[in-house]
């Protein structure tokens, strides 16, 4: 039986290597939300790619791993609750896959059980929602710098 060959993901630095904006993925079920949280990120020079659930957001990494020049997300941030898979689900795969790709996780349900979930998964940051859009813009900013 012949190996799996994988693909390695990219680094969590190679978009600093790469002659465009860093690419932030955000999923979240509420089109208001993504469009607030994509302005803002616009706004801060990053290229922003939306997913409207759990398997819009596979697809999104699947579709930019896909490409003719490989463009794999610098970031992620995801809502918790969707439909199809959760926010805590893809994170525990791309863990589980070897990904280091830093990975925000937002939520109107965060209790200290979904705060200690997230942390041992490996997410670097979870914002509460409501929440300022200063954060997490500013959260973003720490784990993967905007061109200047």
């Amino acid at each position: 039986m012949q190996a799996e060959t994988r693909t390695c993901p990219p680094s969590t630095r190679e978009w600093a290597t790469r002659r465009g904006a860093p690419r932030v993925l955000v999923a979240d079920d509420q089109p208001e939300m993504r469009a607030l949280l994509r302005r803002a990120l616009l706004r801060k020079g990053y290229d922003v790619v939306e997913a409207p659930d759990g398997p819009g957001l596979v697809k999104a990494i699947v579709d930019g791993l896909m490409e003719q020049r490989t463009q794999g997300p610098d970031l992620i941030v995801s809502d918790v609750r969707m439909p199809g898979f959760s926010g805590l689900e893809v994170l525990a795969r791309l863990r589980r896959d070897g990904w280091t790709t830093p990975f925000v996780l937002i939520t109107a349900f965060g209790d200290a059980q979904l705060h200690a979930d997230a942390t041992k998964l490996g997410a670097a940051c979870v914002l509460n929602k409501p929440f300022a859009m200063e954060d997490l813009c500013a959260a973003v900013e720490a784990l993967v710098p905007p061109l200047r």
